[in-house]
């Protein structure tokens, strides 16, 4: 797997309430970096346990009676990012990254409607294409041109959409603006970043 785990070390499980839902609690899991809804399931303590040692998300299966992890079959296993309780220390929201499909249907998620970042999932398949450079894609040619050609293009489609943005309709800003935010990913991809990253120092400015 190749996205870091950060696991919530500092959930208190014995200060969840465990006792309203005999002895569950219901778990939101989310994309880590979409944030879509991807499913939802219900832990126990031992559970919770076991999810947070291996760092795979882990649930008790009412219909199994068991503990049943995400993707133990299907190899499509969630990777734990963070754990944190709700106000009422009785949901657990889960981040989580997704290796492969989490809906049995092989859907991304099991609520088909539910919204995620469009910028987020085109940057996770740009560290794919980083990764895997299949042929015939642009954005492999993009990696392999290297860091200085990929910082060319990123000033080309910026002066392109300056000048879209002073001379031509909203359509045509709009198209270039998305040109730039592509080549803009590729580059932070090829220097070893990310949206996340960037989104961090974002954060970093909002709450200076």
């Amino acid at each position: 797997m190749n996205e870091n785990t950060a696991t919530s070390n500092d959930l208190d499980a014995e200060a969840l309430d465990w006792d309203k839902g005999d002895g569950l609690l219901p778990a939101i899991v989310q994309d880590a970096i979409t944030l879509r809804v991807l499913m939802l399931g219900y832990m126990d303590r031992a559970a919770l346990a076991a999810t947070r040692d291996k760092g795979l998300v882990t649930f008790f299966s009412r219909s199994k009676d068991r503990l049943w992890t995400k993707g133990e079959a299907s190899g499509h296993v969630l990777q734990l990012v963070s754990i944190r309780a709700d106000c009422d220390s009785d949901t657990l929201l889960v981040l989580a990254h997704p290796h492969g499909p989490t809906c049995h249907l092989q859907r991304a998620s099991c609520f088909p409607e539910a919204p995620g970042g469009m910028l987020a999932d085109l940057d996770r398949l740009l560290a794919r294409r980083e990764r895997e450079r299949p042929a015939g894609s642009y954005s492999t040619r993009l990696f392999e041109s290297g860091v200085r050609r990929i910082a060319q293009k990123v000033g080309e489609e910026g002066v392109e959409t300056a000048l879209a943005a002073v001379a031509e309709d909203d359509d045509a800003l709009l198209g270039e603006a998305a040109d730039l935010a592509y080549h803009l990913l590729v580059l932070l991809r090829a220097r070893g970043l990310g949206l996340a990253d960037l989104e961090r120092v974002l954060e970093e400015r909002r709450t200076a």
